[in-house]
């Protein structure tokens, strides 16, 4: 193959076209005509004498080329954007910005402490911060969209690196008054079959371990509510609608203020999974990123299930 000069343009196109699973649902995002799309892509195909995408009846799909293309297009950019950063920092400007994408269970004990500590120590600094489940965070930080995820539980992916993790098992949470929390020991995954569950959706890392425990005890459990939101599930316990099943740090406030139990479960899996915090692998942060990273995995001990702030004792592994 002949030397030929990638155009921006033409692999922005192509990105988002794959990205968005459509021509023309990236000629929306574009907000221009779905055939200057088509046309942009169908020149990059011929310049490069290869197939890029399979037009499909509902949307596309990229071949083997087309998925190269389209991760060093993500690289790409996000190099571009760490670059200027960094040449900021270079021309002594303070101001820096991140990007962070999390599960639910970690904003209260995130807001609560670690973040104003962080902001007393760099008080010019930005950030935004994105709600997502646990498959949405691993592949928005695996494309560059955000600097940095907090997650509960992922599943191995070669495209992210764990900066850190902390043992945070999964446990049933209930009103104190419930009986189950008046036995006054770890419950057996089995004992909870009876009762009315919520549970977040299979997209999210609590509810994939958990299918796991089922799995391997070989129970299954009905939910009577699926979910996307922590908080629902916190309402439903506390409606006496039923139990759920989450890691303790995500309901810290009403474990603090008496609201909600948590109750140990008798399961190897469920007793070992963790919260991470996690970057694209390769990637090399701009200096607010990596800053707020350094920071966050000095401080996983603030997601310690259920223990007060001066007996935290982190339980962290580098990867």
């Amino acid at each position: 193959m002949s030397a030929v000069l990638l155009d921006h343009h033409r692999l922005q196109y192509l990105h988002e076209a794959v990205r968005l699973g459509s021509v023309r649902a990236a000629a929306e995002a574009l907000d221009i005509n779905a055939s200057v799309v088509s046309r942009q892509i169908a020149l990059l195909e011929k310049e490069l004498g290869l197939s890029l995408i399979e037009r499909l009846s509902r949307g596309i799909r990229t071949t083997e080329a087309g998925a190269l293309l389209v991760e060093r297009f993500r690289k790409w950019e996000a190099d571009q954007a760490d670059t200027v950063a960094k040449l900021r920092e270079l021309q002594g400007l303070k101001r820096g910005h991140v990007d962070i994408v999390l599960g639910e269970g970690f904003v209260s004990d995130l807001m609560s402490g670690p973040l104003g500590r962080f902001w007393l120590r760099h008080p010019d600094l930005t950030m935004a911060f994105d709600l997502a489940g646990t498959n949405e965070v691993v592949n928005a930080v695996a494309e560059d969209r955000y600097h940095i995820g907090l997650v509960f539980n992922p599943s191995a992916d070669p495209r992210i690196r764990v900066a850190t993790a902390s043992r945070q098992p999964l446990c049933a949470i209930l009103p104190p008054g419930h009986a189950l929390a008046g036995l006054n020991r770890p419950l057996r995954l089995h004992e909870l079959v009876d009762h009315p569950l919520g549970l977040m959706h299979p997209s999210y890392g609590t509810r994939q371990i958990l299918a796991m425990a089922e799995a391997a005890e070989r129970i299954a459990l009905a939910p009577k509510l699926t979910t996307s939101s922590i908080n629902v599930l916190r309402h439903f316990v506390k409606s006496g609608l039923g139990l759920t099943l989450l890691p303790a740090f995500s309901i810290a406030a009403d474990l603090a203020d008496g609201s909600l139990a948590a109750i140990p479960i008798d399961n190897r899996l469920l007793s070992s999974s963790e919260a991470c915090v996690i970057t694209r692998r390769g990637r090399e942060l701009p200096h607010a990123a990596g800053q707020l990273l350094r920071f966050l995995s000095g401080q996983m001990r603030a997601f310690r299930a259920g223990e007060p702030a001066a007996k935290m004792k982190p339980r962290a592994t580098r990867r």
